[in-house]
């Protein structure tokens, strides 16, 4: 078995196993505390209002009810008030963990096959289906466990004292327990799955209609966006309320069968007391006991819709993680070289699937320790595809790239990712610190280390002026102009301090000035690492020491000085 197929969601509850059976106790002890003091307050006022004044101050035995019932009116509080703590601790460390387990199943499928899966949409799974996955326990399964067993406590303890009453619980406890419920859930998935469906899609839609605010206005397509929100919060709102007209339903005929069932055994018991095999103060024990019943019952329908809800939820996130990683790991990888190594690509060729047009084709290149070469390209090209196949993101169709020899699809992808640092096309600014940010790249970096790559960088002079490695950089950046930013994402990458770098676009939406002093200040920053450098730009003397060109599938070298600009 694969460590992936180990590390399922089930996993995640098994860790927790002691506190969520210590959860289903304490909630059982509560229940058991409350149907117990009903029952036995029951029996004691009647036994009471029969005894009358007279018996009151005679022979009746008053005290030792009343210490039965102050001791179960104590034990529930005390059960309940732990049976919170402890079922909100567990719920919150799950809560916790199943969001570990979301992105450490996740985030190695991105980018490239968590591509395909829309941003909103992997926000909904995180925050809609693993809330209702965290709280699946306290909500469905643990009420359930509970009283399953609750319920053959009762049954024993009617058993006791009228078979039949016993009989007549157990009947009720099948039609309320299964019966009603599996009538109000009967062939329900497919529904709530259509409910969690368009939850989703109301969440897209907001998401990115935030996101997008800005285009929206600028093409008048506001009201047009603001009227697909409201058509989906209303497709959503009438799947909400089919399940309130079900919960409903459920609830009537609980409310039918309980009813009826009480009647029955409020003519059970008075019909053995009539008949001199109960005496009264156990006959309306019995009747209470089950008016208790009645009540926790109640609760039954909410937790298997909730336990329904739970498992569409699982097999949604489950859906997300269980896709096929885009790169497999090698069974037994081989070490990774302690020093640097020549990269080639020998005859590397790459298409999509579905038999699309190949981007690439006999593709063979190679960079040196310390090379710095430049692609270059028209959009659609294959120039970041080269550079994909570089970061492992998908492996090639035909050829191979090897490093120091040695096939990249031999080593383990995290030594081989060590040796990269990549500085993607739209490398984000984190909200946080300027030292959050840099810190993103080596976590061990002392201050002293961050300012050096400050000041190397060029962004001392700003640091300072925003409060130092505390300052607050803004959400994306909003406190940073986009050259500024784009050297703050330059040097979280060349802290990582891996032997090659690897820049998509680092000059895209810069202006030619900043755009040419970021890429000058390329050659000192690197110190003899390797660089390959995706763009369209026309580049500064002295930024690369070879260019290539990707057209038609193809690659070839290209003259520096047709893509320099020589102007000042």
């Amino acid at each position: 078995m694969s460590a992936a197929q180990r590390d399922t969601l089930r996993a995640v509850f098994r860790r927790h196993t002691p506190r969520l059976l210590l959860t289903v106790l304490l909630l059982w002890t509560t229940m058991l505390a409350g149907s117990a003091l009903l029952g036995l307050s029951g029996g004691f006022l009647t036994a009471a209002a029969l005894a009358g004044a007279a018996g009151l101050g005679s022979g009746f035995n008053f005290f030792s009810p009343s210490a039965g019932i102050r001791g179960l009116t104590m034990a529930r509080i005390a059960s309940r008030y732990f049976e919170k703590l402890v079922g909100h601790d567990v719920t919150l460390r799950i809560a916790r963990d199943a969001r570990v387990w979301f992105f450490r199943r996740a985030l190695p499928l991105a980018p490239a096959r968590l591509g395909t899966t829309r941003t909103a949409e992997l926000l909904a799974r995180l925050l809609g289906d693993i809330a209702e996955v965290d709280g699946l326990w306290v909500r469905a399964l643990g009420p359930l466990l509970a009283l399953a067993a609750l319920s053959g406590v009762a049954m024993a303890s009617a058993w006791l004292i009228l078979p039949s009453a016993a009989a007549l619980l157990a009947v009720m406890s099948v039609l309320v327990g299964l019966g009603v419920p599996w009538l109000g859930v009967r062939g329900r998935d497919e529904e709530e799955r259509d409910r969690a469906q368009h939850r989703a899609q109301l969440r897209n839609l907001s998401f990115e209609g935030i996101e997008g605010a800005a285009d929206l206005t600028a093409l008048g397509a506001v009201d047009h966006w603001q009227g697909r929100v409201e058509v989906a919060a209303r497709q959503l709102r009438a799947r909400d309320r089919r399940r309130r007209w079900r919960l409903l339903g459920a609830t009537t005929l609980h409310g039918v069968v309980t009813g009826g069932g009480l009647l029955a055994m409020l003519a059970l018991v008075l019909s053995a007391h009539e008949h001199g095999r109960l005496d009264a103060p156990l006959a309306a024990g019995l009747l209470f006991l089950t008016v208790a019943m009645i009540e926790l019952w109640a609760g039954l329908g909410l937790a298997w819709q909730s336990l329904q809800s739970g498992q569409v939820a699982v097999a949604r996130l489950q859906s997300i993680v269980d896709q096929p990683p885009m790169v497999e790991e090698p069974a037994a990888p081989v070490p990774m070289p302690d020093v640097p190594a020549v990269v080639q690509w020998e005859g590397v060729s790459f298409g999509w699937e579905h038999g699309s047009r190949t981007l690439l084709e006999g593709i063979d290149l190679t960079m040196e320790p310390g090379r710095r070469i430049a692609i270059r390209g028209d959009s659609g090209s294959g120039k970041t595809t080269l550079s994909s196949l570089l970061l492992r993101l998908y492996d090639p169709g035909a050829g191979r790239i090897t490093h120091g020899g040695v096939d990249l699809r031999a080593y383990a992808q995290e030594d081989w990712h060590r040796q990269l640092a990549w500085l993607p096309q739209h490398a984000p600014v984190f909200a946080g610190s300027v030292a959050d940010n840099l810190l993103l790249g080596n976590p061990h970096a002392s201050d002293a280390v961050l300012w050096a790559m400050l000041e190397r960088v060029r962004l001392g002079e700003w640091a300072r002026a925003v409060g130092g490695l505390d300052g607050w950089v803004g959400e994306n950046g909003a406190t940073l102009s986009a050259g500024q930013a784009r050297r703050l994402a330059l040097a979280r990458a060349l802290l990582r301090g891996a032997p090659i770098l690897v820049l998509d676009e680092p000059t895209e939406g810069l202006d030619v000035d900043t755009a040419h002093a970021l890429l000058r200040d390329l050659p000192a920053l690197l110190e003899g690492r390797s660089l390959l450098l995706i763009t369209h730009d026309e580049l500064p003397d002295g930024v690369v020491d070879v260019v290539y060109r990707v057209q038609g599938g193809r690659i070839a070298e290209e003259s520096l000085q047709s893509v320099s600009n020589t102007a000042p």
